[in-house]
């Protein structure tokens, strides 16, 4: 198990700074690669920018708390649970409509679809 880790490119845990306006302040937020990658793509399923989403993130932590403790914490935490949200439904989806490469020899698949061409009937 450890060899899967231990192979990870290390561009992807080292780490980069990045400013972002949040509330008109320029601030610093030093991440893993890994994370900015994941902060992107979950700034894209949102039609935002990663700055953007960066600054809805310390918004809305600051109206739930009052404050905002170590917010790169916070960023790389919010990574986690979004890419376990993103495995708990694809599971999900797979308990409800397995591929057929799951099914056991033997099961009945599905009768292919008929699809009308052109010409006559």
């Amino acid at each position: 198990m450890c060899e899967f880790f231990v192979k990870a490119d290390p561009i992807q845990y080292e780490q980069r700074t990045r400013t972002v306006r949040i509330r008109n302040v320029l601030t610093s937020i030093r991440l893993e690669n890994m994370a900015w990658d994941i902060l992107a793509e979950m700034a894209l399923e949102e039609g935002c920018t990663t700055n953007a989403l960066i600054a809805q993130f310390h918004d809305e932590i600051f109206l739930h708390r009052g404050e905002v403790p170590n917010f790169a914490s916070f960023l790389r935490v919010t990574c986690m649970r979004y890419l376990h949200r993103k495995m708990t439904r694809a599971e999900s989806a797979l308990a409800v409509d397995p591929p057929a490469a799951h099914i056991g020899p033997g099961a009945a698949l599905p009768a292919p679809k008929l699809v009308a061409m052109g010409g006559r009937s």
